[in-house]
């Protein structure tokens, strides 16, 4: 959903998080005082919390920072610039992934398409869980690219964005972050993002492959808590006197993301495997891996040269798993 010009004015009036009065509004929007209520009420059906206060106005709770399609464009490098054919910032959408799938299958020579939402009302994690999408908090993207060879040679695909990730985050002063397979982003065993690859094509190439991440930048305790998990924020682990901008680290991620998958071929994931095993944070875990109605437990001794998981169970066997949910197991 795209948002009236008007709305989009308002919420950028709004997004410093200062107090605007209403007559000031309702003035530079050429709306009447009811008009703006209206409006005020459509950004707080939208999850965004604002105050009202007497004789001092409206202002939100948190300030925003709205994504600059202008803005991450111009910090990206010249490279990436010409591999991106397609740049949509959307204010409201099912999900981002969703929607580069329907389009690859619609037109399906399309590539270096990037998708980037405000808000989800559908977002999706693995198993078709649902990705907690707060307005303007987070940063949801996926990025569309053709691949000319099959389905199998993207294995390791998404352990490698892992590694891209990573390298964005460290770029900002984000350390200590981890990866748990086969495409989590840990910071400390809570849940900082997640990322998802759906790939479709002819078993010999070309095929497409939608490669979607969902970070946590502020997400606070009402709005996360439907999530069943352990979880961390951007905020959190900067603290609050370290301010991050939004769009400067979208910018860093799709630099990152565009070097990995312009070069991938099906040798690519031996460069990416070395820095993956670095930031393996189940390594030695206790863990129970999830495949269909099947529970294994077992103890993470790594991935093998493939991407697979090793996990070392109770009678010493060590097995490779090239797919499964994993989940830590609390001693």
């Amino acid at each position: 959903m795209k948002f009236s010009e008007k709305k989009k004015k308002l919420l950028s009036l709004l997004a410093n998080g200062d107090f605007h009065s209403g007559t000031a509004l309702a003035e530079k929007l050429k709306f009447s005082r009811s008009a703006l209520w209206k409006q005020i009420n459509t950004l707080e059906e939208l999850g965004i919390e604002i105050s009202a206060v007497n004789s001092k106005g409206y202002r939100l709770k948190s300030p925003l920072e709205l994504l600059n399609k202008s803005h991450i464009i111009n910090n990206l490098t010249a490279t990436t610039r010409q591999l991106i054919s397609v740049f949509d910032i959307h204010d409201q959408i099912d999900s981002t992934n969703t929607h580069l799938v329907a389009l690859s299958r619609a037109i399906p020579k399309s590539t270096g398409v990037v998708c980037l939402a405000e808000q989800q009302t559908a977002g999706r994690g693995r198993r078709g869980r649902e990705w907690v999408s707060p307005f303007g908090s987070n940063l949801y993207c996926s990025v569309l690219w053709q691949f000319q060879s099959g389905p199998e040679s993207l294995s390791g695909l998404s352990l490698a964005i892992g590694v891209a990730v990573i390298k964005a985050l460290n770029a900002h002063g984000i350390q200590g972050v981890g990866l748990k397979w086969p495409n989590d982003i840990y910071w400390q065993q809570k849940k900082l993002g997640g990322i998802l690859v759906e790939v479709s094509g002819e078993v010999n190439g070309p095929c497409s492959a939608v490669i979607g991440l969902g970070l946590n930048l502020h997400l606070s305790s009402d709005e996360a808590s439907s999530i069943e998990q352990d979880w961390v924020d951007i905020s959190q682990i900067l603290g609050s006197d370290h301010q991050i901008s939004r769009n400067d680290l979208q910018a860093s991620l799709l630099e990152q993301f565009f070097h990995v998958i312009s070069h991938y071929t099906e040798q690519s994931f031996a460069q990416y495997r070395d820095e993956w095993r670095l930031y393996d944070c189940m390594q030695g875990q206790l863990v129970n891996l999830f495949i269909a109605n099947q529970v294994i437990s077992g103890i993470v001794q790594g991935i093998n040269d493939d991407g697979l998981i090793l996990l070392q169970t109770q009678d010493g066997k060590v097995q490779s798993y090239a797919s499964g949910e994993v989940s830590f197991r609390r001693l």
